[in-house]
């Protein structure tokens, strides 16, 4: 009797604390739900035409021009630019010259924001949030004595252990898959900091000891830091977009600007899952985790489409540096002498 109302208290306390759980708790499980049921084309243009309506009305905000010129964007104007950023098409009715410092940053995160790296990276989170959440079931220790008794009385129980054998491996691979899905987010959020990082303070370092880099932007009246992470974003996103009017021949003899934004095209773009590939393999030999050796392993498992094997690797990257001499030799035989390449240099 002590028992059954013991039971019966339990299963009251569970009744009470489930009905009285935080609000915050049944919004996220609500949010859970419609993200799982809804379309992946009804998410992501849901989310770029969200990013680019706040992208437009923050640009509206910070109307009045950097230049000296008493020319205000018109308000299409500014909604067109900012879905061309977040969409990073690189396309615009306005001369950039025109953006105040403060609408450049918020190109500059809208351009993050609609980068295929930071993209991809979100479909990554989103799949984690699928993942249960603890790979351990509880159980009954009256089952437990139960099985002990039963295993017992029946010695020959091989075929029961064969099968929990099996479950257990099943179990382990599951939560292995998890794990590497969660490493996997890391480390791609890792590479994307750290590139950013390092072009924009490479960018910046260069612009500040080149006197005539430093001059051009001196009398645009540009901010080095706010030109360097804005190039560097825009560059890696594949955007194309640029604070100056001229684009990047006013650079055309700053040859170091020119390498390093070449590095950031590559590293955001075409050898993206080359550069990624080989992250994982080296964080697998220095960490020893397992997580990084099934993520090297099981790339179609994953389902992360940035992630090739191998194979696909070693041959896209051959492919990438393949083209790039091809087009050099090509470019550099038919307008070598033309008035085109005049002033500007090689290296």
């Amino acid at each position: 009797m002590m028992m059954n109302n013991f039971a019966s208290f339990s299963k009251k306390l569970e009744s009470y604390l489930y009905s009285n759980s935080p609000n915050r708790s049944r919004t996220s499980t609500l949010f859970r739900h419609l993200l799982f049921r809804s379309n992946p084309l009804f998410i992501q243009l849901t989310y770029f035409l969200t990013i680019s309506l706040v992208g437009y009305l923050a640009l509206s905000v910070f109307t009045k021009p950097r230049t000296s010129q008493p020319l205000i964007p018109k308000q299409l104007d500014l909604f067109y630019t900012s879905v061309s950023a977040t969409t990073v098409s690189s396309m615009s009715t306005i001369e950039m010259e025109v953006f105040s410092n403060s609408q450049l940053i918020i190109l500059t995160i809208l351009m993050l924001l609609g980068g295929e790296v930071f993209v991809s990276m979100l479909g990554i989170q989103i799949e984690r949030s699928k993942l249960p959440k603890h790979q351990t079931t509880a159980v009954d220790p009256t089952k437990i004595e139960l099985h002990s008794i039963s295993n017992a009385a029946c010695p020959d129980n091989n075929n029961d252990r064969y099968s929990n054998n099996l479950l257990d491996i099943d179990i382990n691979n599951e939560s292995l898959k998890n794990n590497s899905i969660k490493y996997l987010g890391y480390v791609v959020l890792g590479y994307l900091v750290l590139v950013h990082l390092v072009g924009s303070a490479l960018l910046s370092s260069y612009i500040t000891l080149s006197s005539s880099a430093s001059k051009v932007l001196n009398t645009k009246g540009i901010k080095t830091q706010t030109f360097s992470v804005f190039t560097i974003v825009s560059t890696f996103a594949n955007c194309g977009f640029v604070p100056t009017n001229e684009n990047m021949i006013v650079f055309k003899k700053n040859s170091g600007i020119l390498l390093i934004l070449i590095s950031q095209i590559l590293l955001g773009n075409t050898l993206y899952p080359v550069c990624l590939r080989l992250v994982i393999w080296s964080l697998g030999k220095i960490t020893k985790r397992r997580e990084f050796g099934y993520l090297l392993r099981n790339c179609k498992e994953i389902g992360y489409d940035h992630l090739l094997s191998s194979v696909r690797s070693t041959l896209l990257g051959l492919t990438v540096v393949g083209f790039i001499m091809v087009q050099l030799v090509l470019f550099c035989s038919l307008e070598w002498n033309s008035e085109a390449m005049d002033g500007r240099l090689f290296i």
